[in-house]
């Protein structure tokens, strides 16, 4: 079951059930599914809820993000999640959907049986409603220094890099961001603090495996730690819910045996 980072003695109660749309003719509709979306506002002190809505997926789009943006246009206009490109590729509307980590603008309706049931990321503080508050993943993000670092001067065109070496970067730089790897991640939410988790540990493997990159030891040394990188106790719940098909584990094994190859 899904887990949330809440106020001490939270608990997640049954919230508003919404009326089922119906058509101008006053039928119901051919065609309807429901939604128990997660309901939480810090500014109203109150529990969690878990608010019901029943859309007609005749006059919805296919994904579940087509669902909550209907939601919020036509039914509820209180509802707040994240959304952006609607393709895949900004890992915006990353959000836990029938049990799982994804995104909800890949999520098919049609693959979710019976009601759907839509939460904010897990073990992550809840800015509101589906929002996760991701500051600590950025934060995370930005301390293995993403960036090509180099002590060569600059050429004057390009720094070039052959096809096998570019070949190394396939599975590491489609990363989006989304958090789906590290929030489900046993390891990362016991030690968020001080274990960088999938995502970011997938990242630092991309820079550290690039030809051009020639800050390979000092990159290693920030990483150098129990925590930040030994926390991975190779669980694998990363690599099966990435919605890009990526394996953050893989990219954290490569990390430890650099690590053993330095050192003998």
């Amino acid at each position: 079951m899904v887990q949330l980072t809440l106020p001490k003695n939270s608990t997640v109660k049954k919230g508003k059930v919404w009326p089922a749309e119906t058509a101008a003719n006053g039928k119901k509709p051919k065609r309807s599914k429901e939604f128990k979306v997660y309901r939480y506002d810090p500014d109203s002190g109150a529990n969690p809820v878990v608010d019901t809505y029943t859309v007609d997926l005749d006059s919805c789009g296919p994904m579940v993000l087509d669902a909550l943006i209907k939601i919020k246009n036509e039914i509820d206009p209180t509802l707040a999640f994240r959304r952006s490109c609607r393709e895949g590729v900004c890992g915006s509307c990353a959000m836990n959907i029938q049990g799982g980590n994804t995104l909800a603008c890949t999520k098919a309706i049609s693959d979710c049986s019976g009601a759907v049931a839509v939460y904010p990321l897990p073990h992550m503080p809840v800015v509101k409603d589906l929002v996760p508050d991701l500051t600590n993943f950025y934060a995370q993000y930005s301390s293995i220094e993403p960036f090509l670092q180099t002590k060569s001067a600059a050429p004057e065109k390009e720094w070039k890099q052959s096809p096998e070496d570019r070949a190394k970067l396939d599975g590491l730089y489609e990363c989006i961001l989304c958090a789906c790897c590290s929030t489900s991640c046993p390891s990362y939410w016991w030690n968020s603090e001080r274990y960088l988790g999938p995502a970011a540990l997938l990242q630092s493997y991309r820079w550290l495996i690039d030809s051009r990159d020639e800050e390979t030891g000092e990159r290693l040394d920030g990483l150098e730690d129990p925590f930040r990188l030994y926390r991975c106790h190779t669980i694998m719940n990363c690599a099966q819910t990435c919605p890009k098909g990526l394996n953050p584990a893989q990219a954290i094994g490569e990390i430890k045996q650099m690590m053993v190859k330095r050192k003998t």
